[in-house]
Formats: structure tokens, C-alpha cells, sequence
């Protein structure tokens, strides 16, 4: 069992002339390990990426959105599809299996549905849990700032340093830091991604 998301930058037109996201989205993808293979950006503003571990997936997510929302007015819609890999292509886009359609036809309900995170898998009740607190999670992460998204990304590129040590590194207090984590609902969002990995292994 895989997992595979499938995204696309929501607003993308406004920024058409700089094509800002794609160097945005080859970073967050380096950063998460991700082999050229296993990721492709397409259609100028769509991408979809391989994640092995299934435990990862919603922690992928997330990171992708707060690197993508460290630009003013940029969203990301995403759906995860969790289930097997059938066929294995030259790179991701060519590679086939459930994952790759419940993934695929899940964000091309999104679009539909004005929602930018969703999960599908063979597990109805799964699917249905854990769509009700993403939706609940999105009230926050789609409220981001850029501060906020800043702050989120930072934290899963680093997350053994201090509040202090991330203070150094962005120039403000600690309690500045401490202050923008809880205005993201960071706390929040990690409880809820430390949920995930524990479900997902009934899946």
C-alpha cells in the first residue's frame, strides 16, 4: 500500500508571469526526500507525488501548503489517495493503481466541492473521519498568513530546534514565534496529523 497526492495551486493565474509555485513545489519536494521519479509538476500548475509511507502522507500535505502559502494570495488544493500500485512507470504520472485514481478523482472532485483536502481510500469510515476533522483543520490552514505558513514550514523542516533557535533565524522574539505558532494552530494540526498515523495503520 501507497500513497499518492495529487494537487493543484488554486490562484495560479494571478501569478502567471513568474511561475513562482514551481520553484516552490521542486524545493518542498527535495526537502521531503521525494526522488525526481516519484514527483512531476504538470499542466504548468498540477503536480502529483509518490509517497511510500502512507503514515507520511497527511505530514507531506501539510508541509506543502505551508511552503506554498508563504506567498501571498497562493493556495493549494491537494487529495490524498491511499491503496496499491499496480503499475510502475517511467515517473509518477505514468504509474497506475488505486492510489493513483482515488487520488486522481478525488481532487478532480475538489474543485466541485470548493475544498482543498481530501482523503480516499478502500476504508469508507476512514475516508469519512478523517475528511471531517481536514475539513475542520482547513478553517485554520486556509486562513493562513504568510507569517503563519512561514512558521508551519519552518517547524517541519526543523523540528528538533527551539522556539529560540527559530526566533534567531527569523529575527523576532521568542515570544513572537510562540505567538505566530498558535495563531497557525500548530499544536492543533500536529495532534491531528499524530491521529492520522495511528489510523492509517488499519487501513
Amino acid at each position: 500500500m501507497i500513497s499518492v497526492i495529487t494537487g493543484d495551486i488554486i490562484h495560479s493565474q494571478r501569478f502567471l508571469e513568474s511561475n513562482i509555485w514551481i520553484d516552490i513545489l521542486k524545493k518542498s519536494f527535495s526537502k521531503l526526500e521525494i526522488s525526481e521519479g516519484n514527483w512531476n509538476i504538470y499542466r504548468g500548475d498540477s503536480f502529483q507525488i509518490e509517497i511510500e509511507d502512507v503514515s507520511k502522507a497527511l505530514e507531506a500535505s501539510v508541509y506543502i501548503k505551508a511552503c506554498v502559502m508563504t506567498v501571498k494570495d497562493l493556495n493549494v488544493r491537494m487529495a490524498i489517495g491511499i491503496g496499491e500500485k499496480t503499475f510502475d512507470g517511467e515517473n509518477v504520472t505514468e504509474s497506475n493503481g488505486t492510489a493513483f485514481v482515488f487520488s486522481g478523482e478525488t481532487l478532480e472532485n475538489l474543485k466541485a466541492e470548493k475544498f482543498n483536502l481530501k482523503i480516499k481510500s478502500r476504508n469508507k469510515e476512514f475516508d469519512e473521519e478523517l475528511n471531517l476533522y481536514f475539513r475542520l483543520s482547513l478553517i485554520a490552514m486556509d486562513n493562513w498568513t504568510t507569517n503563519s505558513a512561514e512558521i508551519v514550514k519552518l517547524y517541519f523542516e526543523h523540528p528538533e530546534k527551539l522556539q529560540k533557535e527559530v526566533a534567531a533565524k527569523l529575527g523576532i522574539s521568542q515570544n513572537a514565534v510562540s505567538k505566530r505558532q498558535t495563531r497557525a494552530y500548530l499544536d492543533e494540526i500536529l495532534q491531528l496529523n499524530e491521529m492520522y498515523k495511528k489510523k492509517v495503520k488499519a487501513v
